[in-house]
C-alpha cells in the first residue's frame, strides 16, 4: 500500500483545523482551567474517534471473514491500515507528551 506522506500530513492538518473554535467564541473565565479542559477534552475525543477506528476496522474484517459480499478486500484492508497509522500517531504523542513531562519535572527550581 502507497501512504503518501504529504497527502497524510495535509489531513491531519486539516483535521486540526477543524478542531479549533475562532477567537471570539472561546472567552474563557478562568484561562488554567478552561484550557486544561479542553485539553482532556480534544485528548478524550481522539482516543474515542481511534478506538472506534479500530472497532469499525474489527468489525469490517469479521464481515469479510463471514463472506459478506458487500465488503471487498481493498475497502478492509484500508480500514485496517487507517486504523494503524492513527493508533500509531496516538502513541506518539503518548510519549511527546510523556517526555514533556518528564522534562518538566527535572526541571530545577
Amino acid at each position: 500500500m502507497d501512504v503518501k506522506a504529504n497527502s497524510l500530513y495535509q489531513e491531519m492538518q486539516n483535521m486540526i483545523g477543524q478542531t479549533r473554535l475562532p477567537v471570539n467564541e472561546l472567552q474563557p473565565t478562568n484561562e488554567v482551567n478552561t484550557s486544561a479542559s479542553e485539553f482532556s477534552t480534544l485528548l478524550k475525543n481522539a482516543v474515542d474517534g481511534v478506538n472506534s477506528m479500530q472497532l469499525e476496522s474489527k468489525n469490517m474484517t469479521q464481515r469479510f471473514e463471514m463472506g459478506d459480499p458487500n465488503l471487498s478486500l481493498a475497502e478492509v484492508m484500508l480500514a485496517k491500515e487507517k486504523s494503524g497509522i492513527a493508533f500509531e500517531a496516538t502513541v506518539q504523542v503518548r510519549n511527546k507528551v510523556l517526555e514533556a513531562y518528564k522534562t518538566i519535572m527535572n526541571m530545577p527550581v
